[in-house]
C-alpha cells in the first residue's frame, strides 16, 4: 500500500485518479477508513467507512437496476436480477477498483495492512461502495451515478463473467462435446490467517488456465474466468 504523507495528499491523489473533486474532504476520508483503523486510531465507529458502504450499495443498486432495465426491454425479472448480479458482485467491484488503484488510498489497521488487506476483494469492494455513496452526499445523485456509469457499468459484457465463470465456462465446454472441467489446487501461499489459493481448471481439449484467490471458491472462479478469456481468443493454455 503507498504510504501519502497526510489524509490531504492521500484524498488529493484519489480525487486525481477518478476525477472527481470534492467540496467536503471528510466524506471522502471516511470512505477511505476501514473499521481496521478506526479501531486502531480509537475512531468513534459511525466514523469509519460503513455507513457509507450502505447507502453507496443503495444508490449502486438502483443505477445499474435502471441501466439494465432501460437496455434489455426483452429481458424478464429473473434475468435482469442476475445480470445486475454479476455487474455489482464483490469480484466485479474489487476489479474495479483496482483500476483505480483504490487500494493504495484506504487507511487501514496494521494488521489488515500487514496481510494484504489493501487487495482483498472484500475491502475493495466495500471501499468502492463507500465511495458511492460519498460522492453521492457531497454532489447528488448525478455525479454518483456518472461516476458508476464510467468505472463500473463501463464493459458490461466483460463484468458478467465474475458472477459465476464456472458455470458459463462449464456450458462452453459442453457445447463443444467436452464434458466437465475439473479444478485441481497447485499451490496454497501465506501464513493459515491469510493463505492465498493457486487453482487450475482443466478440460478434455487440454485447455489450462490458472487462477489466484483468497479461497479455494475464489481461485476457481478466477482460472474459470481467465478460461473463457482464453476460449473467446481462440487459445488452450495459459498455465
Amino acid at each position: 500500500m503507498q504510504e501519502y504523507k497526510n489524509a490531504a495528499e492521500n484524498v488529493a491523489a484519489l480525487e486525481e485518479n477518478i476525477g472527481c473533486c470534492f467540496r467536503n474532504k471528510n466524506l471522502i476520508l471516511q470512505a477511505l477508513t476501514h473499521s481496521s483503523y478506526a479501531n486502531e486510531r480509537k475512531i468513534r465507529k459511525p466514523q469509519d467507512n460503513e455507513r457509507l458502504e450502505f447507502l453507496g450499495d443503495a444508490v449502486l443498486e438502483l443505477v445499474s437496476s435502471e441501466v439494465i432495465f432501460q437496455e434489455n426491454p426483452e429481458m424478464s425479472e429473473g434475468e435482469m436480477s442476475k445480470l445486475r448480479a454479476s455487474l455489482v458482485c464483490e469480484p466485479a467491484l474489487a476489479y474495479c477498483a483496482r483500476g483505480l488503484s483504490l487500494g493504495s488510498h484506504i487507511l487501514l489497521g496494521k494488521g489488515e495492512a500487514a496481510t494484504g488487506g489493501a487487495q482483498r476483494d472484500s475491502i475493495l469492494s466495500d471501499a468502492m461502495e463507500a465511495v458511492i455513496g460519498a460522492i453521492y452526499l457531497d454532489s447528488g445523485f448525478t455525479n454518483a451515478k456518472e461516476f458508476i456509469l464510467k468505472y463500473i457499468l463501463n464493459d458490461i459484457e466483460a463484468k458478467k463473467l465474475f458472477y459465476d465463470s464456472k458455470t458459463i465456462l462449464q456450458e462452453m465446454v459442453q457445447a463443444k462435446g467436452q464434458g466437465k472441467v475439473l479444478y485441481e489446487t497447485v499451490a496454497e501461499n501465506g501464513p493459515d490467517h491469510s493463505k492465498t489459493f493457486v487453482v487450475r481448471a482443466v478440460s478434455v481439449d487440454g485447455l489450462k488456465t490458472l487462477g489466484e484467490g483468497k479461497t479455494k471458491k475464489a481461485a476457481e472462479q478466477e482460472a474459470a474466468y481467465q478460461a473463457i478469456r482464453l476460449l473467446r481468443a481462440g487459445g488452450t493454455d495459459v498455465s
